[in-house]
């Protein structure tokens, strides 16, 4: 019972954190402004890839069906079409839970230094590690790459899912938050952990190890990004949020200023 109100309570931190980093945002409308540029960015990319995709997902289902050719038009137009409907819809979800991993490694500049002015409008951070701008932007593509491997060993399993009678429309759908969810946190947190000297495997553990947060913060974060625009206009306060929770809430021991302690 106690590791379950712990766990509902950690879910519930991590989505006031989400409105945590909204209000800063809110509050600070140039650093808005500043991260919009990146998430902007990544729309246009992400837009023209789905059009091309829309475009010729026609043709990839004939591609992939050339079993279908002796078949009479009739059946042959429907499985094409349908195919093309799941490749399509599978390229949706993609691009809903890659968005935030592309706009980091598009922005990391940009986020970095957000993330820097949220932890220093909150009393600053000794930074364990300050690696070089051209290897931060390496680190991010190659994490992200690697998140990019686990998202898609757990989506492609629940998207076919999803087309199971009953758990497909309930089950299927509160797993599939959850797990996109988790891996949108682990890329907005990436940042302020690695600021803290954390590398990939030390920041999965760190989540692991509390969950609750973890989701709650992820869940809040994948349900706003589904709405069209959200991703773009949530993104500068999902990492003012993300720095937020890792400085208060998942490491809240790391080394702080000797002003910041004594606040």
């Amino acid at each position: 019972m106690n590791s379950m109100r712990r766990a509902v309570g950690g879910f519930a931190d991590g989505i006031r954190y989400v409105f945590k980093g909204l209000g800063w945002v809110a509050r600070n409308p140039r650093q808005w402004l500043f991260g919009l540029v990146p998430a902007l960015i990544a729309l246009v990319v992400y837009v023209v890839a789905l059009v091309l995709l829309g475009t010729y997902a026609g043709d990839l289902a004939a591609w992939a069906t050339p079993f279908a050719d002796g078949w009479s038009a009739g059946a042959r137009g429907t499985v094409r079409v349908l195919l093309a409907i799941v490749v399509f819809a599978l390229g949706l979800v993609l691009a809903v839970v890659t968005f935030t991993a592309a706009s980091l490694a598009i922005g990391e500049p940009f986020y970095e230094k957000l993330s820097e002015r949220v932890e220093d409008d909150l009393g600053g951070l000794v930074k364990v590690t300050d690696p070089p701008m051209w290897r931060s932007i390496l680190r991010s593509i190659r994490d992200s790459l690697i998140t990019l491997g686990y998202v898609l060993m757990f989506s492609v399993p629940l998207f076919v899912l999803g087309f199971v009678p009953v758990i497909g429309q309930t089950v299927v759908p509160v797993i599939g938050a959850l797990v996109s969810g988790f891996f949108l946190t682990v890329e907005l947190t990436a940042l302020a952990m690695e600021r803290r000297g954390l590398g990939r495997k030390e920041r999965f553990a760190v989540l692991r190890a509390d969950k609750g947060p973890a989701l709650g913060f992820g869940v809040l974060l994948f349900l706003i990004f589904l709405v069209p625009f959200g991703a773009v206009i949530a993104m500068p306060g999902a990492v003012a949020g993300a720095a937020m929770m890792v400085r208060q809430r998942l490491l809240p021991h790391a080394p702080q200023p000797p002003d910041a302690r004594s606040a």
